[in-house]
């Protein structure tokens, strides 16, 4: 039986920890982190320090992107011995710009349990207070660093709807500020959170032309959560195919046709009604999500 009492079977625990405010561990990663038989970390001096203040005693695998390859069949027949393991980034939910997509990959392939604990995350920490749309949105990351793939991501942001969510360093901020000003519109609204959760947290809201002037006076310091609004759609670019297959995906992350009619109209600034018609045109969907009281229809 391993160290948390789920038998013979190993299991990885994804585990999220603070990005800067240590009172943002949780009670269960806490717990989870004094139960299991070993924590794979990001680096281990950095962990240690969190492990010394939360007085946590586990033994320490180090587990980066760098020799990931050579540590993931080291825990995996740890796993296949009943052990419990814990998967943790330097700050944050390991896979998410973090390391921790192979490991998790590799141990679901072998068959065992991966359990995640949820914890602190940037870009929804930023994203929660940004002030913008965040009934859709999409995470980026970073942006590629240069040539074809940042001019080919740049263009893709450039005609995405959905609320934006980037990282960036410091010391490539304006140049990222001044790559979006070019490629998207530079009135297009963003928010800019720096340091999150820790003793300098600050957000800054404008346009992006604003954010460019604002931190070529004032030098980026810090870590940055970039949280871009979406573009504007002229209505006139909506053929009735596309509009159905909008709405289709709402419908399908649960919204009734009511409720999809009226957001995309919103959106892209057509009738409602005339969404409505389209809408009671798609199937319902196996389970039900979309099917309205007679009341609701307009």
């Amino acid at each position: 039986m391993n160290a948390l009492g789920n038998g013979e079977r190993g299991m990885l625990y994804v585990v999220g920890t603070p990005i800067g405010n240590l009172e943002d561990m949780t009670f269960r990663a806490v717990r989870i982190l004094q139960s299991v038989d070993a924590i794979a970390a990001e680096d281990t001096r950095h962990t240690g320090k969190l492990l010394q203040h939360f007085q946590i005693e586990t033994r320490q695998i180090s587990c980066h992107e760098h020799n990931q390859q050579q540590r993931i069949p080291q825990l995996l027949a740890l796993m296949k011995q009943g052990k419990a393991i814990a998967l943790v980034s330097d700050a944050g939910l390991p896979g998410i710009s973090d390391p921790g997509y192979e490991p998790i990959r590799a141990t679901l392939d072998a068959g065992f349990t991966v359990v995640p604990i949820p914890g602190a995350n940037a870009a929804l920490t930023a994203l929660s207070a940004s002030g913008l749309a965040s009934d859709r949105f999409c995470f980026e990351g970073f942006l590629p660093l240069k040539g074809k793939s940042r001019q080919q991501r740049l263009e893709h942001l450039k005609a995405e709807t959905r609320t934006v969510i980037l990282y960036e360093a410091p010391h490539r901020l304006l140049t990222t500020l001044q790559d979006l000003q070019l490629a998207c519109s530079g009135d297009r609204a963003i928010a800019i959170g720096r340091e999150l959760t820790k003793k300098y947290e600050e957000f800054w809201r404008g346009t992006i032309n604003e954010a460019r002037s604002h931190y070529q006076d004032y030098p980026p310091k810090g870590e940055f959560t970039l949280v871009l609004a979406g573009a504007e759609i002229d209505s006139r670019e909506w053929s009735e195919a596309a509009l159905k297959a909008e709405l289709t995906e709402l419908l399908q992350q649960g919204w009734s046709r009511s409720q999809a009619s009226r957001h995309l109209a919103e959106l892209i600034h057509l009738p409602k009604r005339k969404l409505y018609q389209i809408a009671l045109q798609i199937p319902n969907f196996p389970n039900g999500s979309n099917v309205e009281h007679p009341k609701s229809r307009e």
